[in-house]
């Protein structure tokens, strides 16, 4: 009971010059389209700082940003035909830590409902 008062759980779709953040818990959404481009034509995110800061300016207008830090499904969304390399999922790690995220985990695949996230920290994996 006290760990789902406090709980604070984001799932971010990371698309082309774009983001979809949800708050699990709060139930909010809100789309993200970039200002200046942060795709370049071989990376989803090429531009570091500028997806940072889109990112950042979206989970604090959610008020997501307060005593309990996030836990992040971050979900990359276009651009992942072959899986990521090391390089790409560092960088998606740290683009969610760079949000103050406590806990990330990445996830490919199809599209998740809230009760997937949730099951998917939780560890049990099943997301049929």
């Amino acid at each position: 009971m006290f760990r789902k008062m406090f709980a604070n759980t984001l799932y971010i779709q990371v698309r082309k010059n774009a983001f979809r953040v949800r708050h699990v818990e709060g139930r909010k959404e809100r789309e993200l389209a970039a200002r200046h481009p942060f795709t370049t034509t071989r990376l989803l995110v090429g531009q570091f700082r500028e997806a940072a800061a889109l990112l950042g300016e979206g989970v604090g207008a959610m008020g997501s940003r307060g005593l309990v830090r996030p836990v992040v499904v971050l979900h990359p969304m276009d651009m992942v035909e072959g899986g990521l390399s090391e390089v790409e999922e560092r960088l998606l790690v740290e683009l969610a830590k760079s949000i103050g995220a406590r806990k990330v985990l990445l996830h490919l695949g199809p599209v998740l409902t809230d009760p997937q996230v949730l099951s998917l920290i939780e560890g049990k994996g099943d997301l049929a």
